[in-house]
């Protein structure tokens, strides 16, 4: 099974973007499915979106439609988060996580994590 590591998290202004990349070690990447969450502490963890196997599909979480962009590239192994006009409700840790099982897309149940990266954007 792979292991997921983010990374390019950081503190931003409001309106800017930054771009979130997750490597994976340690297996076959095309395999998994690949969602981005994130939490905020003493609140539930949410869902940002996720990409197939193959990056031909992808969903949104409603807060992020329009201005977030997963993509993945199978060859590197490694799957990003564009965030375009950041505001300070995207504050939160962010975490990849993957799944081999075609469930996960359906229930946002992935049985793989990486540790997170810190996102803050300042007003």
């Amino acid at each position: 099974q792979v292991l997921l590591e983010e990374s390019g998290g950081g503190l931003v202004q409001a309106g800017d973007s930054l771009r979130l990349s997750c490597a994976a070690s340690g297996g076959v990447f095309s395999r998994y499915i690949v969602g981005w969450f994130r939490q905020v502490p003493g609140k539930e963890r949410e869902f940002v979106g996720a990409i197939n196997w193959y990056g031909g599909n992808t969903n949104y979480g409603d807060s992020v439609n329009g201005r977030f962009t997963i993509s993945r590239d199978n060859a590197k192994n490694m799957a990003y988060l564009q965030m375009n006009n950041l505001k300070p409700e995207d504050t939160a840790v962010y975490y990849c996580a993957a799944d081999a099982s075609a469930s996960a897309w359906v229930t946002n149940e992935y049985a793989l994590w990486g540790q997170g990266t810190q996102v803050s954007v300042s007003s």
